[in-house]
């Protein structure tokens, strides 16, 4: 592509950015300003002036999602054959690449979940904890934070004590007391997975670390691959991923970062926005671009957005403008009770004469939106859940893809796969991952064309790819969840004290609320029961 059809309907700052291209470079994006149309638009640029090729080129970000988008992006900008990637896929790529010249044998088993392992770790270390669901989660995340930090399981009490953890395990006791039956039940749980020669997602962080450390010619071939990097969400790397990062660029020059401290909302897992922060200090030549334009909000959302940072203490040097037409008002509701919140918002929601897709409903929990997916599913709307489970790691998916892989050999009745799929589907019920199969399906059949193994395919691909079908209905989300998302109409719920924000991280649990703000592009429906949200002053004065 020539360079100058690169760069047609780009605005002046996207355009800085991405010409920008040889050389450090930091991009400080805010939310809904463009940041991945300059991502791609700039490794193309980049490509087509001969700076670098493509196969040269590493593009990192945190989820499949974003990754996948940036592929198919670059593939109408006539670069296919350039690597995005989360830091993950990446490692791991490498990692089982060269595991038979770093270490040698089979490469261990991927622990894709925690859950059993964790359990069967509890029951080995002689903890206190009671098993939960509750507890296992608290624990994962715990070790999850402290592979991140790069913390052992000996050190961890007194690394968490001094980065002053909370946790919410439902027994009475002191954190310090929890931390000390965490670190029990973290040392059994690496015993055992190295019993079982087992690894999980931290695993291979760690262990491509260690590799690229300790094998030189492993190191050089792999810097010798990648030359050109960037790296999405860079508020969001842990002190593991960048020192990751550090092993794949060496002394060389060649990385843009794009970020917005505004938006550091996974502290509690390790990220930190400090190396976004000090990008200069490092590269004390690299030019900063601010993509300041708003495109997805009204300027209504983006003047409260703007509104809410400013009431903080953390003073981010931040401020958006929207580029679209003045729109609605912000909405801010008060109720009595959850169940008169619960019944409004559903009322709201059928009075919407919208798609539902376009739909969301944000809360700081998964608990706190159970109500409203019972109340939206009793009026007979459907409902979507996002949530931080990979959709193909289900266990009822992985079940209903093998009866879809053993139907698939057998021909169609009366040539018609669909009717097929639906029969196959039956016994399990009307569930969401049943629908968007359906509706996937459904989309791809045309008369007298494709077939179950054709079907079966785009699975596989798609969860090779972690790109789960679209379902029809309301988006449910957390905060955190919603992350990356956008959605024409949000809703805000139990926007109340001791829900948002919830915890001593007050800054941090400001930045999820703006983050929730700005994933909404036309209107924003904000509502609390009982004692609001200080969170919300800036609308009640």
């Amino acid at each position: 592509m020539e360079l100058e059809a690169i760069l047609a309907g780009l605005d002046p700052q996207q355009r800085e950015a991405v010409t920008n291209i040889r050389g450090p470079l930091c991009v400080i994006a805010g939310a809904g300003t463009g940041k991945t149309r300059v991502i791609t638009h700039r490794i193309a640029y980049a490509v087509a002036a001969g700076v670098t090729d493509p196969t040269k080129c590493l593009a990192l970000t945190f989820t499949a999602r974003a990754a996948g988008e940036m592929r198919a992006r670059l593939r109408t900008l006539g670069v296919p054959n350039a690597p995005a990637r989360t830091f993950h896929s990446a490692a791991l790529k490498q990692l089982m690449y060269f595991w038979p010249y770093s270490f040698g044998g089979p490469f261990p088993k991927l622990l894709t979940s925690k859950g059993s392992f964790l359990g069967d770790a509890m029951g080995f270390s002689d903890t206190s904890l009671v098993p939960g669901v509750a507890t296992l989660r608290e624990i994962s995340g715990e070790i999850e934070w402290a592979k991140a930090m790069q913390t052992a399981p000996s050190d961890y009490v007194e690394e968490a004590l001094a980065a002053k953890r909370t946790l919410r395990i439902p027994n009475g006791r002191a954190d310090k007391e929890n931390f000390a039956e965490i670190a029990k039940v973290y040392q059994s749980y690496e015993t055992l997975k190295h019993q079982e020669r087992v690894i999980d997602f931290e695993d291979v962080l760690l262990l491509t670390v260690g590799m690229l450390e300790e094998d030189r010619d492993v190191r050089e071939r792999i810097r010798d691959q990648y030359r050109y990097f960037t790296v999405d969400e860079y508020q969001d790397v842990s002190p593991l991923q960048q020192r990751l990062l550090n092993l794949w660029l060496g002394k060389r020059e060649d990385i843009c970062v794009v970020g917005d401290a505004a938006q550091t909302i996974y502290s509690f897992a390790g990220a930190t926005s400090q190396f976004l922060l000090g990008f200069t200090h490092r590269f004390p030549k690299a030019p900063v671009v601010r993509l300041t334009r708003g495109y997805r909000s009204t300027p209504e959302i983006i003047e409260m957005a703007n509104r809410i940072l400013k009431e903080g203490s953390s003073h981010i040097d931040h401020e958006l403008t929207s580029v679209n037409e003045r729109g609605e008002e912000l909405e801010l509701r008060a109720f009595n009770t959850t169940n008169s919140e619960v019944a409004a918002v559903v009322d709201a929601i059928a009075a919407l004469d919208k798609v539902h897709s376009d739909i969301a409903i944000l809360a700081r929990t998964n608990n706190g939106l159970d109500p409203f997916e019972s109340a939206l599913k009793a009026r007979g709307i459907e409902t979507q859940l996002k949530n931080s489970e990979r959709f193909f790691d289900r266990i009822e998916v992985r079940d209903a893809m093998r009866v879809i892989r053993s139907a698939s050999v057998l021909p169609a009745e009366g040539g018609d796969w669909l009717k097929d799929l639906e029969a196959v589907l039956r016994p399990f019920g009307r569930t969401d991952y049943v629908r968007a199969f359906l509706s996937l399906a459904g989309a791809m059949k045309e008369p007298g064309a494709g077939s179950m193994r054709t079907f079966l395919r785009e699975l596989e691909d798609r969860a090779e790819q972690n790109n789960p079908p679209t379902l029809p209905g309301v988006v449910l989300s957390t905060l955190h969840a919603a992350k990356g998302l956008e959605w024409d109409h949000v809703f805000l719920v139990s926007v109340n004290e001791g829900i948002l924000p919830m915890g001593t991280g007050v800054e941090e649990e400001r930045r999820l609320f703006y983050v929730g703000l700005t994933r909404a592009k036309k209107t924003v429906h904000l509502s609390y029961a009982g004692a609001p949200s200080e969170f919300l002053q800036p609308l009640l004065r």
